[in-house]
């Protein structure tokens, strides 16, 4: 199986957890305020306790863990490279050296690197949960209803938060079509599969037609909007009222009180 295909984000799983009928905002805020707690804690024990708050966080949406770890998958070459980069930065007790490009390996450089390939594991896993209980259509109107003060300085909060869902909307259909054309390349006989090289030189086959489709879907999509009457500009009312309950009120506390707490303690 291709690892474009373990990549959820964009994807939406139905269910009717607690995490699902909370209000996008509220998840928006919460997905906010704990990837930026992460960047700006470098503390084990802080990503000991976003680890926590994650099993919870996937517990009480009733996803499948194997449907959220799949996520990780294709960034595996994304862990290692984050890794390795960062073990011979930093002053530190030598650990040891790597004979042919000579490179010291430090504590603090390992620490570092966990640390980084850590936050990057937990941003992706975060961002994964949150596309997979939340609905598309409810992401447009949650960013719509956040940055509505923003109307008042003339920016286009509509057509942003639309744009901002389309382009999430996207990622799953373009990763089908990627893979679509990655077998029928296979099929012609194309060398994509192999090692690092042929890899690398196999992309080019299955970019192009990529670019290709990716532009006929946006004109089908353009098309489609307009055929709907959507028009820039035009004031819209939503089907469905957001309104924050006592529950919105509590994850959000929650939420920023602990990260807060991982940041300044």
């Amino acid at each position: 199986m291709s690892p474009l295909k373990d990549i959820t984000l964009g994807q939406f799983y139905p269910g009717d957890s607690v995490l699902h009928r909370l209000d996008p905002r509220t998840k928006l805020i919460s997905l906010l305020v704990i990837m930026t707690a992460m960047v700006a804690t470098n503390r084990f024990w802080a990503y000991g306790f976003f680890s926590i708050f994650l099993i919870l966080v996937i517990y009480f949406s009733r996803v499948p863990v194997s449907l959220v770890g799949k996520n990780l998958r294709p960034f595996l070459w994304l862990f290692l490279l984050t890794f390795l980069l960062n073990i011979g930065y930093g002053p530190g007790k030598a650990l040891f050296q790597i004979p042919v490009v000579h490179w010291t390996v430090t504590d603090t450089g390992v620490t570092r690197g966990i640390i980084y390939t850590a936050r990057i594991i937990l941003l992706i896993l975060f961002a994964g949960v949150f596309t997979l209980v939340t609905v598309p259509i409810d992401i447009t109107d949650g960013l719509s209803r956040l940055f509505s003060p923003l109307k008042k300085l003339g920016f286009p909060v509509a057509e942003f938060a639309m744009m901002t869902t389309i382009a999430i909307r996207f990622i799953p259909l373009l990763l089908d079509e990627a893979d679509r054309i990655r077998k029928a390349q296979l099929a012609r006989g194309a060398q994509i599969e192999g090692n690092l090289i042929r890899r690398i030189k196999g992309i080019i086959p299955v970019i192009l037609p990529l670019f290709l489709s990716a532009f006929r879907k946006a004109d089908d999509l353009a098309l489609a909007m307009e055929a709907r009457c959507y028009r820039i500009g035009e004031t819209r009312t939503s089907f469905k009222r957001l309104r924050l309950t006592t529950t919105d009120y509590g994850v959000l506390l929650g939420t920023i009180v602990l990260s807060i707490g991982c940041v300044l303690v």
